[in-house]
């Protein structure tokens, strides 16, 4: 054996020893990760904390608990009930405070119907607060359990931002285990049909899953330090069976070519790790540029989603380079084990034929560049067009899990018209001198924002200090201290409003309220100069999530393409080549945002994908996300294509011999690995996890465009009209290559 084989083995040796060590971390990763949003910096962040801090509130963290089928809570038989559920619920050691109608008597807990609710304040936890929602649910079953004997129509469910997180993370766990159980059968098929081999075919599905189990162990031990969002789940999966199969398969390609010339396996290993592995290099950087990019967006789930991205694209090209060249010098010629009976037997004569076939196209388009690109760009050009319209904004409609208790829970405060006690607005007011408490000023100055906050029509209640007390400070001592907590600081010059909006307001309404209120500001609003307000609440984290993506936008989008063509330049050495695909992806990445405005906002298809109706926008992340995704994505195949054809030019080739026996060369390999990516992507557009349907659906989308009419058809028209220009200026200068590859690269076999 060689010393360059030998060598190989000993780095595929420790790599196999390191994922297998890494393995059993996977099988727990799902623990540490978290379902809340964080938007770093933004006041709905900030404003827990003080609350934790400042005023000592039981009430940080909490959930609702609907209450339905008792006797009114204001009736002395709905008040034995009631009691005994919040007596229940104070004797719980994770629950750090209860209010209910007993113990404060106001009319917001009287809903329409009858029904009511209690507010359960959550201790702090090491862990995820979600992780306290078991507990609950059981301690809710007994109750329920244990009323029902007097009353058969008692219903006790759990809402508020924590479970419905927690229900998030459930909808997303299950989605991964549904898109796996579609997703790896159809690309076992693809791979069949591509090889005509079960040990081919198995080969990059085993590198896709090492890869996907790899990367959610790193991230899995990252989430014990930093805060990693539940769609690392999702996006490893998706991106792992991607990029993990779409590398390996290039490299089981470049191995089963040299074994058809009559190389034995340890040397086809050799030709084809070096030959594959530079063009794996290129395209798994132009994939990591995107990623890393997203990580410079303060907001835990996109940093989520750079980070998994990231490592997802590090593992798979790290397993293609190092394990499977290994694994195909150990199997040699039996590559082709377990050919199934329905397959013919893919040798050189056969695939050959299929080259013929691409290398006939490539002859047509390099005969007909102008008619080839304005026929394939324009149906592009009017899909991308409609990216105009794109509106990134929060979708109108129940799009969180249909199943989920805590969804039908929010369901049932609607019906009762108090879903505005999830969805309020906790503003924090401070005084820049005296005390709130103790002052006739900075009493009457927190009444006057509390009313001026209740006139708002969008406004269905306002509660504070000065309203639990109607506004008479002299009551402030008769109060539950719980309650004083709550709503005032410790140091008396700061205290909470929470504001309730009408059950009519929608979600982009309510951001827009949250913006209006801090232009506005604390000293119009209060009559006090160089007074302070901080907004918190889901409107608030909203508020702050799309300002934050509004101003990261551009920033990104420059990171991404100025990364991806200096990395691009490095590779090919030639300007025109690098601008050439990026101009493609853009293209691209226009379409496919174009499709996603069709499909998703305006509803034309969506039914089909379980989304009846348009939505009216899209998640705000989905296009920042996407546009990092997919222009790495739909780099791997311009990679393919273009290394190719600079191969054929570089061994002498014409611009017009070289573009045929690029496409004759790479053809199959792109469609194969096309179709396998959009099999995994589309997999995931049938979960019940909206915004994972909007990011499977465009990727899959993109992948379909570029794998068809931009690198099949526009990409090499273009390669045919530039010439030389193509490769200007360093492309065409000579690398060193052993005579083994320069016979190998005169070879005339075709990849699958």
């Amino acid at each position: 054996m060689s010393r360059v084989n030998v060598r190989r083995f000993w780095v595929a040796g420790i790599v196999l020893i390191a994922v297998l060590a890494l393995l059993p971390f996977s099988f727990h990763a799902e623990r540490h990760l978290e379902t809340a949003t964080r938007v770093e910096g933004g006041q709905a962040e900030i404003v827990p904390q003080e609350l934790a801090s400042r005023f000592h509130s039981p009430f940080v963290n909490r959930v609702v608990l609907v209450v339905q089928g008792l006797p009114p809570a204001n009736s002395e038989q709905g008040g034995q009930a009631l009691g005994t559920i919040v007596s229940a619920l104070s004797a719980e050691p994770n629950v750090s405070g209860v209010v209910s109608y007993l113990q404060l008597h106001d009319p917001i807990f009287l809903g329409k119907g009858g029904g009511t609710f209690v507010l359960v304040g959550l201790a702090s936890t090491d862990g995820p607060v979600e992780s306290l929602v078991p507990e609950l649910h059981e301690q809710e079953h007994a109750l329920e359990n244990q009323l029902r004997g007097k009353y058969p129509a008692v219903k006790l469910e759990l809402t508020g931002e924590i479970p419905l997180n927690f229900d998030i993370r459930k909808a997303s766990a299950d989605d991964v285990r549904h898109g796996e159980s579609l997703v790896i059968p159809a690309t076992i098929l693809l791979l069949l049909l591509a090889f005509g081999s079960l040990v081919a075919a198995l080969i990059p599905v085993a590198v896709g899953q090492l890869a996907i189990a790899t990367t959610l162990a790193i991230a899995g031990l990252l989430a014990t330090r930093f805060h990693l969002s539940i769609l690392v789940q999702n996006l490893a999966t998706m991106l792992g069976l991607g990029l993990g199969i779409d590398y390996s398969l290039l490299m089981v390609s470049r191995f089963r070519e040299a074994i058809f010339a009559g190389h034995d396996g340890p040397t086809a290993s050799v030709i084809a790790a070096r030959q594959a592995g530079h063009t794996l290099t290129i395209s798994a950087s132009t994939v990591a540029i995107g990623f890393l990019a997203l990580l410079t967006v303060p907001i835990s789930e996109i940093r989520s989603i750079g980070a998994a991205g990231f490592l997802v694209a590090g593992m798979s090209l790290l397993l293609a380079n190092t394990l499977v060249p290994a694994v195909l010098a150990l199997l040699g010629p039996r590559i082709d084990a377990g050919r199934l009976p329905f397959t013919p037997r893919l040798d050189a004569s056969r695939s050959a034929a299929a080259g013929d076939r691409w290398r006939r196209w490539g002859k047509v388009l390099v005969a007909h560049p102008w008619p080839a690109i304005v026929l394939a760009s324009t149906p592009l050009l009017l899909l991308a067009w409609q990216a105009k319209r794109l509106d990134t904004s929060l979708p109108k409609g129940d799009w969180l899990p249909h199943a989920a208790e805590s969804v039908h829970a929010l369901h049932s405060l609607e019906l009762m018209n108090r879903d505005g006690v999830v969805q309020s607005m906790r503003i924090i007011v401070e005084l820049p001198t005296g005390s709130i408490a103790q002052t006739d000023a900075g009493w009457d100055a927190l009444d006057r924002l509390s009313k001026r906050l209740a006139s708002d029509p969008r406004c269905d209640r306002v509660i504070s200090i000065t309203t639990v007390t109607d506004g008479n400070r002299s009551f402030l001592n008769s109060i539950p201290r719980e309650t004083r907590r709550t709503f005032l600081s410790s140091d008396g010059r700061a205290a909470l409003v929470e504001v309730l909006p009408k059950t009519s307001v929608s979600l982009s309404e309510q951001v827009e309220w949250v913006r209006q209120v801090r232009k506005t500001g604390a000293p119009a609003l209060t009559g006090v100069p160089n007074a302070t307000l901080l907004i918190g609440g889901i409107p608030a984290l909203n508020a702050d999530y799309q300002t934050i993506i509004d101003d990261h936008a551009v920033p990104v989008t420059a990171l991404v393409v100025l990364g991806t063509f200096a990395a691009l330049l490095c590779g090919f050495r030639a300007l025109f080549a690098a601008v050439k695909a990026i101009v493609l992806n853009l293209l691209t990445v226009a379409a496919s945002f174009g499709a996603l405005v069709l499909v998703f906002q305006y509803g034309h298809g969506s039914s089909l994908l379980g989304v009846p109706g348009g939505t009216g926008s899209v998640f705000p992340l989905v296009p920042i996300v996407t546009f990092a995704i997919v222009f790495g994505l739909s780099m791997d195949y311009e990679v393919f294509l273009v290394a190719r054809v600079l191969e054929a030019r570089r061994s002498g080739m014409s611009e017009i011999d070289a573009i045929p026996e690029g496409l004759a060369r790479t053809a199959g390999l792109i469609t194969s690995a096309a179709a396998i990516m959009i099999a995994v992507f589309v997999a995931f557009t049938f979960g019940d996890f909206l915004v994972v349907k909007m990011i499977g659906f465009t990727l899959a989308v993109a992948v379909f465009i570029d794998a068809t009419l931009v690198r099949m058809v526009i990409g090499p028209a273009l390669l045919r009209v530039a010439g030389d220009w193509n490769w200007w200026p360093w492309g065409l200068a000579k690398t060193g290559k052993s005579p083994m590859l320069a016979h190998h690269d005169r070879c005339d076999i075709n990849e699958c």
